[in-house]
């Protein structure tokens, strides 16, 4: 009895075991099923830099990181106050300008609309303004754009987006200035702010490789005896050109499906020679702008002294009308 009664547990236990493990294995699969089927379009643009870039996306030669994957440059301006006062809400206003009426390639080939994105480096000590101290005003203009800090540790440094570039060509960041009397590391002065602002898809991806977003070229020179299609992993169709050299060599060329080929069999071709065309109609700016942290007595005192010196200026008109009326007096004396 009690031989059976060991074996009768250990078998409950061991089917315990089995259906976690059959629980755990569901979920990992489904997960990753569900990031292949529908991919979170939300996570691309922070994501990659913060995980290429962890500290700063601003490299020593003052280039914003995003400009390694977006290779077309685009204009961006960016809108902020000449100065501002210690704790107090403003508003920096980063437009990102572009064609509504073109459209990308997608990563499956077809053609989508543009979306948008931002980064926004404020000084040290601002940062994005708490819910409960943005006037209601401001909310309005705000709307639902959602702001993510570049990491725990650099709440000054803002990053927005992917968003569609239809109705986000403008986006209002709600700012809150430090206040020196209460983070003494925080001083009165002009500051740098930076801003880049991103339109569509990029050229490479951090890995390296190039996305279908950009033009493809030859690797060798030579005769293209041969132009393929066939599948890919994800079922997409993509092209095979097979380019023979002098030497014999055959070099294949992998093109994925979205940029168009513009050669055919038979067409002789230089090594950097474009195969296809460049469907990018994208890219990246940025811009570098001045704000002055400015202190209130400041401005007080400047207030007073101008005040001074007008006053000054009166009596001396004065002090001269009365001269004048004296010595027209002694004339007539």
């Amino acid at each position: 009895m009690r031989n059976a009664s060991i074996i009768a547990r250990l078998t409950r236990n061991t089917r315990a075991i089995v259906k976690v493990l059959l629980v755990a294995i569901a979920t990992v699969t489904f997960y990753f099923t569900s990031d292949l089927a529908l991919p979170q379009s939300a996570a691309a643009y922070p994501f990659w830099a913060q995980q290429t870039y962890p500290e700063t996306p601003r490299e020593p030669t003052g280039r914003i990181v995003c400009a390694n994957c977006h290779l077309a440059a685009k204009p961006t301006e960016v809108e902020v106050p000449q100065s501002v006062l210690p704790d107090t809400v403003f508003k920096a206003v980063v437009k990102i300008p572009y064609d509504t009426s073109v459209q990308q390639v997608g990563a499956d080939g077809s053609k989508v609309g543009l979306n948008v994105g931002a980064v926004l480096m404020l000084p040290e000590g601002f940062k994005i303004a708490p819910e409960d101290r943005i006037p209601e005003e401001l909310k309005e203009e705000v709307g639902d754009t959602y702001f993510q800090a570049y990491s725990e540790e650099k709440e000054n440094v803002v990053i927005v987006g992917p968003l569609p570039g239809e109705q986000y060509q403008e986006i209002i960041f709600p700012v809150l200035s430090p206040n020196p009397a209460t983070d003494k590391n925080i001083h009165f002065g002009k500051y740098s702010v930076h801003v880049g602002g991103n339109r569509g898809r990029g050229q490479v991806y951090p890995t390296g490789e190039k996305s279908n977003n950009t033009v493809y070229n030859a690797s060798a020179a030579g005769t293209i005896t041969k132009i393929a299609k066939e599948e890919d992993d994800e079922g997409n169709l993509q092209y095979l050109v097979s380019i023979q050299t002098e030497s014999g060599e055959v070099v294949t060329e992998t093109i994925p499906v979205g940029p168009e080929l513009i050669v055919s069999e038979g067409q002789a071709v230089k090594s950097g020679d474009a195969l296809t065309n460049n469907p990018n109609v994208g890219g990246f700016g940025q811009r570098d702008a001045e704000i002055v942290l400015q202190d209130a007595n400041r401005i007080k005192w400047l207030i007073a002294f101008i005040a001074l010196v007008m006053l000054a200026q009166v009596m001396l008109v004065l002090k001269k009308k009365q001269v004048e009326k004296v010595q027209a007096a002694e004339m007539n004396f």
